[in-house]
């Protein structure tokens, strides 16, 4: 295997998740049992220390028509606009004319807070279904894969480049990074939010290791590959959205002052050790033990007798309930907000998907696959709480 970071050879296994279908194929009912199976495997490069997945499923398999709707989620869509705010009153607030592109702009949640700013938005999404959404709310997308040559056709420069949640995606990772370099204005600015692997390990957040994220970044390993392309970090916050994730400013090389707070987490990578081997081989030997501990919870919850639903059907819940081997012997039902998933099947597991609003009945216990939303969940089901419905989040985030 070659690094897709710094091309080294030197990689080592260090977590091992087993083979698992692609967990955002989510099927009908003709397709359950017919789902390929991939490994799902991380490993570490010896010499830039990224962590990556040794197994790349392709992008059109993936990404081409997916049914993730980043509207969806209220606290998404807040953190999101306040993320626009924050750009624009630090770098833009006072031009006239500014522009902004975003990258695997999903149903245009994003750029749509942008436009609300004044921005000349421009949206770039693979997904058939969601990027029509976007383009029939008035929010300017292309359906295509965001990489140079793209750039070379779109032939403009933008005040901000953001992606969301999609920099881990990239198969053609040198190529995206080399059209960001090229579409990025003098003095603009990149956003890039990633789920930050230090905290995906702090958190014990395995499930957030899937096929569609195909590498794992800190703050060092995201600059080494920055570094190849002249642009740099110079500034740095840990948001507590999706369990905590980065969210990086970078402008080229040199063009800006490094900020205090960029600079401590950096120390903090240093003093804690997170990019070293052995960081990752603790974290394996960890999720080992979660599994054994959330096995026992579903046997003891099927011992005493009790309904268990699934809340949530995100995508990373797949990895976790396949990786634990829990299945419609556990869970009756996976319960979702997004209508697009109506009717289908989880991947592996095979476990129906139902619409919340369309159930007449309750569970004993809610097993919280979307443990990233605890907060709002938690506001918006008191009432359930109160009649003795059991929230079990098998993953507690922390936050700052």
């Amino acid at each position: 295997m070659i690094c897709r970071v710094c091309s080294s050879t030197n990689l080592d296994l260090v977590i091992d998740l087993g083979d698992q279908p692609w967990c955002n194929h989510f099927l009908t009912k003709e397709e359950v049992g017919h789902e390929p199976y991939y490994p799902l495997q991380v490993m570490y490069c010896n010499d830039c220390s990224t962590s990556q997945l040794s197994y790349t499923v392709k992008k059109e398999i993936m990404f081409g028509n997916h049914t993730y709707l980043s509207g969806v989620t209220k606290s998404l869509s807040d953190h999101f606009e306040r993320m626009a705010v924050e750009v624009d009153d630090l770098y833009f607030k006072d031009k006239k004319e500014k522009s902004m592109l975003d990258i695997g702009s999903n149903d245009g949640t994003q750029i749509k807070h942008y436009k609300a700013l004044g921005y000349d938005i421009v949206g770039v999404e693979s997904s058939v279904t969601t990027s029509k959404i976007a383009n029939d709310n008035g929010l300017f997308t292309i359906n295509d894969y965001f990489n140079y040559d793209l750039v070379q056709q779109m032939g403009r420069k933008f005040d901000v480049i953001n992606a969301s949640g999609v920099f881990f995606h990239l198969e053609e990772l040198h190529s995206v990074t080399r059209g960001i370099k090229a579409c990025l204005k003098e003095d603009g600015v990149f956003v890039v939010q990633f789920l930050y692997m230090k905290r995906i390990v702090e958190n014990m957040a395995f499930d957030q290791i899937y096929h569609e994220h195909l590498l794992y970044y800190n703050l060092k390993n995201l600059q080494t590959l920055l570094s190849l392309f002249d642009l740099e970090i110079f500034d740095a916050h840990l948001a507590n959205i999706h369990g905590g994730s980065m969210i990086a400013h970078v402008t080229h090389k040199g063009s800006r002052t490094k900020s205090a707070r960029l600079l401590d987490q950096i120390k903090d990578e240093e003093v804690t050790g997170c990019n070293e081997k052995q960081y990752y081989l603790d974290f394996a030997e960890r999720i080992k033990q979660m599994k054994e501990e959330n096995v026992a919870f579903f046997k003891k919850c099927k011992a005493e007798g009790k309904i268990v639903w699934g809340m949530g059907a995100p995508v990373k819940g797949n990895t976790m309930l396949n990786y634990f081997g829990i299945g419609t012997e556990y869970i009756q039902y996976l319960v979702e907000k997004n209508e697009l998933r109506r009717g289908l099947y989880s991947p592996g597991q095979h476990i129906p998907i139902t619409i919340e609003k369309e159930m007449t009945t309750l569970p004993d216990v809610y097993y919280v696959l979307a443990w990233n939303f605890k907060k709002e969940i938690l506001a918006n089901n008191q009432a359930l709480i109160d009649k003795g419905v059991q929230f079990y989040f098998p993953i507690n985030p922390k936050e700052d």
